[in-house]
């Protein structure tokens, strides 16, 4: 097998946990807002459950490419909107 097959598949890996990790901290911060201090434990764990139910389908969907495929097809569509 040729070395540099194993050289794209880390950094692949190391990619893609870098922008589930963006896109996690992304969504726990808007979901901090949405809670007050007074929040009760349920709320708390329901959003622990949300956060990794995101960060699993953010996984999955940059497993199969469709992550970026859309984030390709909306720098697309920015560009057709600016240059109109």
């Amino acid at each position: 097998m040729c070395p540099m097959r194993f050289l794209l598949v880390f950094f692949s890996a190391i990619l893609a946990g870098y922008m589930a990790w963006k896109s996690v901290r992304a969504s726990s911060e808007t979901n901090d807002n949405v809670f007050d201090e007074d929040s009760s434990v349920n709320k708390q764990e329901s959003s622990i459950i949300k956060m990794a139910q995101s960060g699993f389908w953010g996984f999955v969907d940059m497993a199969s490419g469709k992550y970026l495929w859309r984030n390709l097809n909306q720098i697309k569509q920015d560009a057709k909107v600016k240059s109109s």
